[in-house]
């Protein structure tokens, strides 16, 4: 299309109203060739960015056909190629993988642990006026303890400016700056261990965390707000104190068996699952740390009371990640009452309940090893890390913000945005070489506009901390441990119906920084047509 097509088609600009070009030249502006054409002629790169600034909506001409705006939320993702038809054998964890839980659950242990710390740690009675607030938090955030601090790291140690929060207040990017010593870097042994825990930082990994951090943030609002001196790190350790006696006391548990409608989400969907891998032969365990009594309650509700009967092992308070990478606890057996046994153990039979133990144990009794076993769970470092890396199970994370993300992902929105941005961004690495005054100025106007966008995209996911998967253009510190410790992630282990259980995941090759994409195959895997069973239609 040329320019006076533009204008004649009703395009919104008129090129002659503002600046008259030299020369109208042919913008084909669905051509990759012909845009580095334009963009590389002195005379025209100005002209283009005058172009696409008073006509915002050119974005959306710039997305290439066939380009999808329509992922599908069912999807299973691959990091590595995984073939259904060699695993023998299915492991899951209970709680936010069998049994996927209501935003109501995070109220409960925000304000039950928000009076235990005001109850029993004498902290001021105002920190109980904070009522919970959803969605301020997100999973894989980093603690500062020693600071206060809640922030969002990359997966280069780099802090994300602007989703730092001191309280539920952001800190200003200069400060946050002088208060790391002049950069936004923090140092591999300052970001966390192993497990996700180092000696300055903590950071939060799993579902159950995000009222913990609400709360942190909250405690932390109260004091600064009314310039109250306190020591970060004693509020750091009496908040997880507080979180962890909702579950040592057996709070969470007490109101989820009260009313199992309330609290656990698409029971149907697990018991689909389960009843459809055992019946196709396959062998089916669970390691879970939460009590016997806690999970049959709610396995009856979802599966009905003959659960059991589907899986060839059952492991109850197994005091994971310690149950993968100790071998100090042994088996114990419980009895119909859930009493212990004091029998030695010789072997994990079907039908049996088993407490505590180690892993070591377990593939010595079981024999189950290497990649015939896949487990899923939703904790990457307590479920995941240890077997993928030590012990070569395959292994799947479920990720239940993909399906909030994924409906971001699919909107108009997003799409035009992301677009333009990256647009920007080649038009930048092009014309950074320019070193006119007037060049200088548009070059600065684009890096201010480029930052707008940023800010926008990050706040269609969270206004606060954005996409628990990037930070701008990187991957974040939660996605690195991601694609490190899971075969495959999703949504949900009901996304496990989508496919035939001899299908293989294949990984997306995207071109490395170095490589061209000369191949055709680069759309994402949600973009395909997910492969829907028929005798699962009625979940559907």
């Amino acid at each position: 299309l040329t320019i006076s097509d533009h204008r004649e088609s009703g395009h919104p600009f008129n090129v002659h109203s503002k600046r008259q070009h030299p020369r109208q030249g042919n913008v084909h502006n669905h051509c990759p060739g012909a845009l580095a054409y334009f963009l590389d002629q002195r005379k025209d790169w100005i002209m283009f960015y005058f172009l696409c600034n008073v006509s915002p909506s050119f974005s959306a001409d710039l997305i290439p056909p066939g380009v999808c705006n329509l992922l599908n939320p069912s999807t299973i993702y691959a990091n590595n190629e995984v073939d259904l038809d060699e695993v023998e054998i299915y492991g899951f964890d209970y709680d936010y993988t069998l049994a996927l839980y209501s935003n109501a659950l995070d109220t409960m242990i925000y304000n039950t642990a928000r009076d235990f710390l005001v109850k029993h740690y004498k902290y001021p009675e105002g920190i109980s006026k904070y009522d919970y607030i959803p969605n301020f938090a997100a999973r894989g955030l980093h603690y500062d303890i020693q600071k206060g601090l809640l922030m969002k790291i990359d997966a280069f140690h780099y802090i994300q400016l602007g989703t730092v929060y001191r309280g539920l207040n952001p800190v200003p990017d200069e400060e946050v700056l002088e208060l790391y010593g002049g950069t936004n870097h923090v140092p591999l042994e300052e970001v966390s261990g192993f497990y996700g825990k180092g000696p300055v930082m903590k950071q939060f990994m799993d579902v159950f965390s995000i009222p913990e951090m609400t709360l942190l943030a909250a405690a932390n609002d109260y004091f600064n707000s009314n310039d109250i001196e306190y020591d970060p790190g004693h509020l750091y350790k009496d908040v997880s104190d507080a979180i962890g006696m909702v579950h040592i006391k057996g709070y969470m548990y007490k109101w989820i068996m009260q009313d199992l409608e309330k609290y656990i989400l698409r029971g149907d969907e697990t018991y689909a699952v389960l009843q459809r891998l055992a019946s196709h032969g396959k062998k089916l365990f669970l390691i879970t740390n939460s009590p016997f009594s806690f999970v049959d309650k709610g396995m009856n509700y979802m599966v009905g009371k003959d659960w059991r009967d589907l899986f060839d092992i059952v492991i109850v308070q197994a005091d994971k990640p310690h149950f993968f990478n100790s071998c100090g606890k042994p088996f114990r057996r419980l009895d119909s009452n859930g009493d212990l046994q004091w029998d030695k153990i010789k072997s994990l039979d079907k039908g049996q309940v088993y407490k505590q133990g180690n892993l070591f144990d377990f593939l010595r009794l079981t024999g189950w090893r290497g990649s015939k076993v896949l487990y899923f769970g939703d904790h990457l470092y307590s479920d995941l890390a240890d077997l993928m890396l030590r012990h070569g199970w395959r292994t799947g994370a479920i990720v239940p913000e993909l399906e909030v993300e994924t409906r971001v992902v699919n909107t108009e929105q997003y799409a035009q945005g992301l677009t333009w941005l990256q647009a920007l961004t080649g038009l930048l690495e092009r014309m950074q070489m320019h070193r006119d005054p007037e060049s200088k100025k548009v070059l600065q106007d684009w890096l201010k506009e480029r930052e707008e966008l940023r800010a926008v995209t990050k706040n269609l996911f969270n206004p606060h901390f954005g996409s628990i998967f990037r930070t701008c253009h990187n991957p974040t510190y939660f996605s690195r441990r991601l694609c490190r410790f899971s075969d495959v992630y999703m949504a949900s282990i009901s996304c496990l119906l989508n496919y035939d259980l001899s299908y293989t995941f294949y990984p997306r090759r995207t071109p490395l920084q170095h490589e061209a994409p000369l191949w055709m195959d680069q759309l994402c895997t949600g973009c395909m047509k997910t492969p829907f069973l028929e005798e699962m239609a009625h979940i559907r």
